[in-house]
């Protein structure tokens, strides 16, 4: 035993002792090679150069391979380049630029990663034809723009493209679907568009994709359910419609998937089954309807997270969701799902569980089952009975039927609910009382027989001004018909008038819109118009429309004949195309809008750029230019193109649409009408010296006067100059303010002073800043109290088109200012004054020098028919600015002799 003892020691002492004098048998580790191309040096120098990176980065005299921050050598040769989230040199961040040839002479280069870096530019397209060896490129984050280049598809090694977080454009490269080695395709926030390529289905290594935040659309390919190595799924906020592939049951693989915030329509397949390893499931505010399969989610399960909020589902939920074991995450809110809970309890910890099922048509008492979750929202909902005590703090109860808890339901509509469902209603836990409706019933006997009169009267009055109408339609002189394109009636059609119905789009049944609108559920309602209800929509072809719902009791039965009648002879790129209608009910009819993926001005000038945070991005200026442009061509068509001359009257962001490319489409046009009175009774006012209608017509609605829309145009120009939302719909009084903060900054003499208010947002160079100020000259001009004094929307085109032209000299520099003393020159009636010749307008924080009156306006003026007058502002040098002839002419001598009317 002794013997075993001593060898067994032996035996460990010569182990330690190996162990310690094993580093010195072994090789000694080879050092880091220095780099060994001097091409290779000199391309990394370039890049340095370039991209003005700072020299305690990337020394220049020390050696790239030992020193340089981010970049990895082997074997003496460039392998890798990261300066993700470098600092430029002040030289450098002046002018930033996608300037990156010098990677082509980097021949074995393997990862180039700049995310976070701003590269601003394109990217090149000799990427896919000369860096072959690219295994990862990562731009997330940079600021590109334009289109990802074919080209990139011939980088077969590529393992991991992310270009996520930028302005790219174009439609998705089908070309990429040959980079077969493709693990990783991040293209998520950017503004791509067209449909994802079918061929996406060949790239069976994707373990991630990511093309959430775009403008897609289309269907999803069936082909992705290929992808069996796919583990993370993300197509969310896109404008992907048709329904969820069953396919995409056979990913077993997936972990997470996220189809939210997409025009997808119909059912969830119960393919979905075979989502085996799911952890998150999430199809919210979608259109999708229909029940939920009962063996939707697989036994067992791994879901932590099922989110379907702001959909049209019905039925009730599957038994199966209560046995989750790992659930954290349960959103169903905003659909039609009903039934009552499980009576149950569960032994789950639910110290972090969250639980929505409020905006539904849940009923009956409070389960145990609510003491699984932390935090409980069933608003909105019809539960009865009272609060037991496992229903924590957190927890949103209000809309339901519950007893003794503020903000619920009236007794009406809770009994009502239950009643239709064959169920007694607890009564709020009072004693049964006499059923409302027997005690309203001589409310509602009284209610009907006043109705009835009402409808006697209003059926006269129909019958009259049918008379009147008919009447006046008879006697109406017959000699201008002949004189322009009679492209609008001569004045709205009266109920029942002859409309050509062929020529207003197709004729759509009431189950079909009712189908494509998820039943008009109010998670596709987008908001509530004058004119009507507007919800979102795709038909059975797949095309996402946008439905209006109007209801005649509290709707002019005018307003939709009226927008009816205008479709059926107008036909314009500028105003949002009329797919169809629906007549067939009695008291609600329906127009079919093409939908518009931008949606309206007033909620495209800023949009998020990610869910995470608050942040905002703002349209650049040549969009905005361009949205400008688009709308006064519009407005030009309506106002001297139409035969009489037709206004819109509610020219505000929300009428103004906007299509994938930014495009304009004019909405709103229920209000559309022929321009009040004519060219002669303005005449015989103006010689009379009698002050015009005001723009508020008797009623208290915008009067038809071409020059209020001009107004309201001017007040969409401020917002596109100065980002302030809501300029165009505020109220009298607060428009008045804003114009008093606003319009001190704008001169024709002082382009600096425009500085002040231009958005912040805006990055503009020396030119851009100039169409900036010239936007805002016209805006200015638009804005005069007088209506007569505003420019015609056919100049407004003009200098719109021509912006630097506004403010700055002929080339010839023959053309002075000078002092524009007739009142009839266009230089009074555009850019009048807006005080009085005696007042002069103090600017805060402005020199006391630059102080703008009547005559200071008037300094601006063109040069007259006869040639250039003398300078008349001895004080401004020639580099000033002018407004041109060629955007503004003289007018015939019509002079303005009206008194100032209050907008």
């Amino acid at each position: 035993m002794m013997y075993q003892r001593s060898v067994l020691s032996c035996a460990l002492v010569l182990v330690v002792v190996g162990l310690l004098l094993e580093p010195t048998f072994e090789q000694p580790s080879q050092p880091p090679l220095p780099l060994g191309l001097p091409a290779e040096k000199a391309a990394l120098l370039d890049l340095r150069s370039s991209l003005g990176l700072r020299g305690r980065d990337w020394p220049r005299k020390a050696d790239p391979c030992f020193i340089w921050r981010g970049v990895e050598c082997r074997n003496g040769r460039v392998v890798g380049i990261n300066i993700s989230g470098f600092r430029r040199t002040r030289l450098g961040s002046r002018n930033p630029q996608f300037s990156v040839n010098a990677l082509a002479n980097l021949t074995l280069l393997h990862s180039f990663n700049a995310s976070n870096f701003l590269l601003p530019g394109s990217i090149p397209d000799w990427f896919g034809q000369q860096l072959i060896s690219l295994q990862v490129l990562d731009l997330t984050d940079c600021s590109v723009i334009g289109s990802i280049p074919l080209s990139l598809g011939n980088s077969t090694n590529l393992t991991a493209l992310y270009l996520s977080h930028n302005n790219l454009t174009g439609t998705v490269p089908a070309t990429l679907s040959q980079l077969l080695g493709l693990s990783v395709l991040d293209l998520s926030r950017n503004r791509l568009t067209g449909s994802i390529p079918t061929s996406f289905g060949n790239l069976g290594n994707l373990s991630v994709i990511d093309i959430s935040g775009n403008y897609l659309s289309g269907s999803i390919p069936p082909g992705i359910g290929t992808l069996l190595k796919l583990q993370y799924l993300n197509l969310s906020s896109n404008m992907l419609s048709a329904s969820i592939p069953p396919q995409l049951g056979n990913l077993g693989s997936l972990v997470d998937l996220d189809l939210s915030a997409n025009l997808l329509a119909r059912s969830v397949p119960a393919d979905l089954r075979g989502l085996r390893n799911l952890q998150r499931m999430l199809v919210a505010d979608n259109l999708l309807s229909g029940t939920l399969p009962d063996n939707l989610f697989p036994t067992p399960t791994q879901l932590q997270a099922i989110v379907l909020r702001n959909n049209g589902f019905t039925g009730g939920l599957p038994n199966m969701l209560w046995s989750i074991p790992k659930l954290s995450l349960l959103d169903v809110s905003g659909n039609n799902f009903t039934g009552m809970l499980p009576n149950s309890s569960s032994n789950a910890n639910g110290t972090a569980a969250v639980f929505n099922i409020s905006r539904n048509l849940f009923y009956g008492g409070l389960t145990p089952l609510l003491g699984r979750f932390s935090v409980i929202d069933v608003s909105g909902n019809y539960f009865e009975g009272g609060v037991p005590g496992y229903v924590g703090t957190n927890a949103s109860l209000g809309s339901n039927c519950l007893q003794n808890v503020k903000n619920q339901r009236t007794l009406t509509e809770c009994s009502s609910f239950y009643s239709d469902r064959g169920l007694a209603f607890d009564n709020f836990g009072q004693p049964n009382s006499t059923p409302p409706g027997n005690s309203n019933k001589k409310v509602i006997i009284l209610a009907a027989v006043l109705g009835g009169v009402g409808l006697i009267v209003l059926l006269v009055l129909f019958c009259v001004l049918l008379f009147l109408c008919l009447r006046k339609r008879g006697t109406t002189p017959q000699s201008g018909v002949g004189m322009g394109p009679v492209t609008a009636g001569s004045s709205p059609p009266p109920p029942g008038a002859s409309i050509n119905f062929s020529s207003v789009g197709d004729a759509f049944t009431y189950q079909q819109l009712l189908q494509a609108a998820g039943e008009f559920n109010n998670a596709n309602l987008i908001k509530n118009g004058h004119s009507g209800d507007l919800f979102r929509g795709v038909l059975e072809n797949g095309i996402p429309v946008v439905i209006k719902r109007i209801d005649l009791s509290s709707t002019k039965k005018e307003a939709y004949l009226q927008e009816l009648d205008f479709f059926s002879k107008v036909s314009h790129t500028r105003f949002v195309p009329l797919l169809g209608h629906c007549l067939e009910n009695e008291n609600e009819k329906f127009l079919v809008y093409k939908y518009m993926p931008n949606g309206d001005l007033s909620n495209s000038l800023f949009k998020k750029t990610s869910t995470e945070d608050d942040s905002l991005q703002s349209l650049d200026w040549i969009t905005r230019l361009k949205i400008a442009l688009g709308a006064a061509e519009g407005l030009s068509y309506l106002h001297h193109e139409c035969n009489p001359p037709h206004v819109h009257r509610d020219v505000q962001a929300s009428s103004i649409l906007l299509d994938d490319k930014f495009e304009v489409r004019l909405g709103s046009l229920s209000d559309v009408c022929p321009q009040e009175g004519d060219t002669h009774q303005s005449r015989i006012t103006r010689l009379l010296r009698l002050p015009q209608s005001s723009e508020q017509g008797a009623s208290g609605s915008p009067a038809a006067l071409c020059a209020y829309d001009v107004y309201c145009f001017g007040k969409v120009l401020l917002e596109l100059v100065t980002g302030k939302l809501g300029i165009s719909a505020s109220s009298d009084t607060k428009v008045k303010e804003l114009l008093d903060q606003i319009l001190p900054y704008i001169s024709i003499y002082d382009k600096e002073l425009v500085t002040k208010i231009v958005d912040p947002s805006l990055i503009v160079d020396e030119d851009l800043l100039e169409e900036v100020w010239a936007m805002a000259v016209v805006a200015r001009s638009c804005l005069n109290p007088k209506p007569s004094r505003r420019p015609l929307m056919r100049y407004i085109l003009k200098a719109l088109e021509n912006p630097l032209k506004v403010v700055r000299e002929d080339s010839s520099g023959s053309a002075r200012l000078r002092t524009a003393s007739s009142r009839g020159s266009w230089n009074a009636a555009v850019f009048g004054s807006w005080r009085s010749s005696s007042e002069v307008v103090t600017i805060p924080g402005a020199s006391t020098t630059k102080g703008e009156g009547v005559s200071g306006l008037k300094h601006s003026g063109t040069s007259g028919s006869q040639g250039s007058g003398p300078n008349g502002g001895g004080e401004h040098s020639s580099s000033r600015r002018r407004h041109s002839r060629d955007i503004f002419p003289e007018p015939s001598g019509v002079h303005d002799v009206e008194k100032p009317d209050q907008d």
